[in-house]
């Protein structure tokens, strides 16, 4: 049943997934970097905003500052996503802190509007 009440909502964003990794695939590519470099930091970067910047930051000039502020200002959004949904996690533990870090902009608009159907 909980399967059945997910799909709907988990679907649309895996959609989003695929295109998204696709693309940023083949943006690394015609930047002229081997199919490895998506991989890792796709494993490794937990912002997929950044992965596309990062593209650019990667053939040029590294400026460790410049790195460091632009991540930052595309990932400040997270910490308004994580306040919003304290009181949706409210009581579960140790799995808010993991739920909160693991939102991305596509979870934190499923899970903040998703009514929990009971049971």
């Amino acid at each position: 049943m909980t399967v059945k009440a997910a799909i709907p909502h988990t679907l649309p964003v895996m959609a989003g997934y695929l295109f998204l990794g696709a693309s940023y695939g083949i943006l690394m590519s015609t930047r002229g970097f081997s199919f490895i470099y998506p991989m890792i930091t796709s494993t490794f970067v937990f912002a997929g905003s950044l992965e596309f910047a990062l593209a650019g930051i990667l053939i040029g000039a590294f400026n460790p500052i410049e790195a460091l502020l632009l991540s930052l200002m595309i990932n400040a959004r997270h910490i308004f996503y994580g306040i919003s949904m304290l009181d949706k996690y409210r009581g579960l533990g140790k799995k808010k802190l993991y739920l909160i870090y693991a939102l991305t902009d596509e979870t934190f608009s499923v899970n903040y509007s998703a009514e929990i159907p009971g049971g």
